[in-house]
C-alpha cells in the first residue's frame, strides 16, 4: 500500500514543474509568431524595394551616383589623410632631429666643462638643462641612459626608461660618433602610454641621449582633417545625389508624361497630346508623338468610318436580299413540293436548288448576326435556365446529320441541376454550332457531350476523335470563313460562320469558347459561362484538355454509358444520358 501511493505521488508532475513547462511553451509560441510576423515584413520590404528599384529610372540613377560618390571620395580620402600624415610625421621628424642635434652638442659642452669630476652630477645638470630649453608646454622629454651595465639612467617628467626601444638602442650603440637615429614608439608615464618619437646617440662612451617627442598635437591635427573630411565628403556626395535628382527629373518627368500619354492613346483617348516646351531633344520627342498620336488618330478615324461603311453595306445587302429571297424560295418550296411529278432530272435539280436556298438563308441570317456584333447592337436577353436543357436541345436539333453519318452522340449530364442565367437562344445556338463541327470533323467516331457546374460557373465540352487541329489552329477556328483543309468540302452546309458568331457570343455573356485539338487525337470545344450574369469568369468547372489525354490515355474514352440519339427524346434533363 505505501509503495503503491508513493509511485502515484512520483508519477504526478510537481504544480510548479507544470506552470514553469506551460509558461516556456506560451514563451516559445510567442518567440515563433513574432519571428514569423518579422520576417513577412522583411519580406514585404524586399519586395516593395525590388519592385520600385525596378520600375523607377530616378531611383536607379541618383542611387548608383550616391553609391559612386561615396566610393570616389572614400578612397581619395583615405589618400589625402595618408599624404597628410606622412607630411605632418615628416615635419615633426626633421624638427625632432634638429633639437635633439642642438641639446646633444649643449650636453657635449656640459661634460667637456666638468671633466672628469663627480659624473653623476654633471648627467643631472644636463637633464635639468635640456628639460628647460623644451619650454613649459613640454615638447619633448630626456632621457639618458647608460651603456654598461652598473650605471644608472636619468629621465625627466616622470618618463620611465623603457618607452625608449630596444631597437633603437641597439642602433644607437652599435653607431659611431655622434649619428642620430630615431623610431616611433609609446612615451610611458606611471599607467599613461601616448605616441611618441624617440631620437638618441651617444653622449659618450658609457651614456645615451634620447630626447622622447610626444605626437599628442600631430594626432589632434590628424583627427581635426580626417573629421573635416568626413563633413566635407558627407556634404559633397549628399549634394551629389541632390544634383543627380535634379538632373534625372528634368529627363524622367518627360518619359513619364510620354508613358502616360502613351497609356492614354492605347486606352483609346486618340485626343491625348503631350505638352511641348522649348527646343531641345525632350521638346522634339513630344513634337514627334503629337504627330504619331495625330496620324494614328487620322487613320483609326479612316478604318472606323470604313468599318462603318462595310458593316452598313453588309446589313443593307443582306436586308435587300431578303425580299427576292424570299420570292425565290416561295418559288422554289413550290417546286419542291411538285417534284415527284418532275423527270429525275430536273427532280434532282429541284432539291439541290432548295438546299442550296436554306443555306443561302442561314448565310444571311449569320450575316446579319455578325454586322449586329460589329457594331456593338448585339443584346441578351437573360433569364435563369438550366444548362442540360440547352445541351440536350441542341443534340436533338443535330439527330439528323447525325444518323446520316452513323455517328451516336454520348452525353455525360450530371444528376443535378446547372442552372445560370443566359440568353437560351444564343446558347443553343453555340452549341448547335460546335455539335455540328464535331459532327462534320469526327471522321465517322462518335461524338462526347460534356456538361457540369461549379460554385461560380457552368460549362460544356463537346469532344470528337476526329482529324483533330495542329498547333495554332486552335485560335484560327474562330476567324471568319476559316478552314483546317480548304480543300475539304463542307457536308453540313454550314455557312463558315459559326464559329465565329458562337465567338462573340460567348463573350457577350462574359464567358470563354476554347479549342483544344491535336493531329489524329481529335479536337474539345469547351463553352463556359459564369453562373451569375454580369460576374467575372476566373475559372471553368471543365478542363480544356481531355483528361485521357493528361493522363497519357489511361482513361477509356467511353466509361460512361452510352445513348442514341433516338434515346435522347426520352431522357430528362437530371439524369445521365
Amino acid at each position: 500500500m505505501t509503495d503503491s501511493v508513493h509511485d502515484a505521488n512520483a508519477a504526478a508532475p510537481a504544480p510548479g514543474g507544470e506552470a514553469a513547462f506551460t509558461r516556456w511553451q506560451r514563451t516559445g509560441a510567442a518567440l515563433r509568431a513574432g519571428y514569423l510576423v518579422t520576417q513577412r515584413l522583411a519580406r514585404a520590404l524586399v519586395t516593395a524595394v525590388h519592385s520600385r528599384w525596378r520600375r523607377s529610372l530616378q531611383l536607379r540613377v541618383v542611387t548608383t551616383t550616391l553609391l559612386v560618390s561615396v566610393l570616389v571620395t572614400a578612397v581619395l580620402g583615405f589618400f589625402m589623410v595618408q599624404q597628410v600624415r606622412s607630411d605632418l610625421l615628416k615635419a615633426k621628424e626633421q624638427a625632432a632631429f634638429g633639437d635633439h642635434y642642438i641639446g646633444l652638442t649643449a650636453a657635449l659642452g656640459i661634460l667637456q666643462d666638468s671633466g672628469q669630476q663627480d659624473p653623476e652630477r654633471h648627467l643631472d645638470e644636463i637633464v635639468e638643462e635640456l628639460s628647460a630649453r623644451s619650454g613649459s608646454t613640454g615638447l619633448y622629454d630626456v632621457v639618458i641612459l647608460p651603456s654598461v651595465g652598473g650605471m644608472t639612467g636619468r629621465a625627466s617628467g616622470g618618463v620611465a626608461e623603457a618607452s625608449v626601444p630596444a631597437q633603437l638602442r641597439e642602433e644607437v650603440q652599435g653607431s659611431e660618433g655622434d649619428t642620430q637615429h630615431g623610431r616611433y614608439t609609446e612615451i610611458i608615464r606611471g599607467p599613461d602610454r601616448e605616441p611618441g618619437l624617440a631620437v638618441g646617440a651617444q653622449l659618450s662612451s658609457a651614456y645615451e641621449l634620447y630626447y622622447l617627442f610626444p605626437l599628442d598635437h600631430e594626432q589632434q591635427m590628424l583627427d581635426l582633417v580626417q573629421r573635416t573630411l568626413v563633413l566635407v565628403a558627407s556634404v559633397m556626395v549628399l549634394l551629389l545625389a541632390a544634383i543627380a535628382y535634379v538632373v534625372t527629373r528634368q529627363v524622367v518627368t518627360p518619359v513619364r508624361q510620354a508613358a502616360s500619354s502613351a497609356e492614354k492613346l492605347s486606352s483609346g483617348d486618340l485626343s491625348e497630346r503631350m505638352r511641348v516646351r522649348g527646343e531641345d531633344d525632350l521638346a522634339r520627342l513630344a513634337v514627334s508623338f503629337n504627330d504619331m498620336a495625330g496620324s494614328l488618330q487620322e487613320k483609326i478615324q479612316e478604318l472606323e468610318e470604313l468599318s462603318k461603311v462595310q458593316r452598313q453595306f453588309v446589313s443593307d445587302v443582306s436586308h435587300e436580299l431578303r425580299t427576292p429571297l424570299t420570292t425565290i424560295r416561295m418559288a422554289g418550296d413550290l417546286l419542291f413540293e411538285e417534284r415527284d411529278g418532275f423527270d429525275p432530272t430536273v427532280r434532282r435539280s429541284v432539291e439541290l436548288l432548295q438546299s442550296q436556298l436554306e443555306r443561302f438563308e442561314e448565310l444571311l441570317t449569320d450575316l446579319l448576326e455578325i454586322s449586329r456584333h460589329d457594331a456593338g447592337a448585339a443584346t441578351l436577353a437573360v433569364e435563369r435556365s438550366d444548362i442540360r436543357d440547352a445541351v440536350l436541345k441542341a443534340v436533338s436539333e443535330a439527330e439528323q446529320i447525325a444518323e446520316k453519318r452513323g455517328i451516336k452522340v454520348v452525353l455525360r449530364l450530371p444528376a443535378e441541376p446547372c442552372t445560370a442565367q443566359f440568353d437560351a437562344r444564343r446558347i443553343n445556338r453555340i452549341l448547335r454550332n460546335l455539335i455540328v463541327n464535331a459532327i462534320e470533323h469526327s471522321e465517322g467516331k462518335d461524338v462526347v457531350v460534356t456538361a457540369a457546374a461549379d460554385r461560380d460557373a457552368v460549362a460544356v465540352a463537346v469532344r470528337d476523335y476526329g482529324v483533330g487541329l495542329k498547333e495554332g489552329e486552335e485560335h484560327l477556328c474562330f476567324d471568319r470563313f476559316w478552314r483546317a483543309d480548304p480543300a475539304r468540302a463542307r457536308t453540313t452546309g454550314g455557312t463558315g460562320l459559326g464559329l465565329a458568331i458562337a465567338k462573340e457570343d460567348a463573350q457577350l455573356h462574359g464567358g470563354w469558347l476554347q479549342a483544344w485539338g491535336r493531329p489524329g487525337k481529335g479536337s474539345q470545344f469547351r463553352l463556359s459561362l459564369p453562373r451569375v450574369s454580369g460576374t467575372e469568369l476566373r475559372g471553368s468547372p471543365l478542363p480544356l484538355v481531355p483528361p485521357e489525354v493528361a493522363l497519357g490515355g489511361a482513361l477509356s474514352v467511353f466509361s460512361g454509358q452510352q445513348v442514341d440519339l433516338e434515346s435522347v427524346r426520352g431522357t430528362g434533363a437530371g439524369e445521365e444520358a
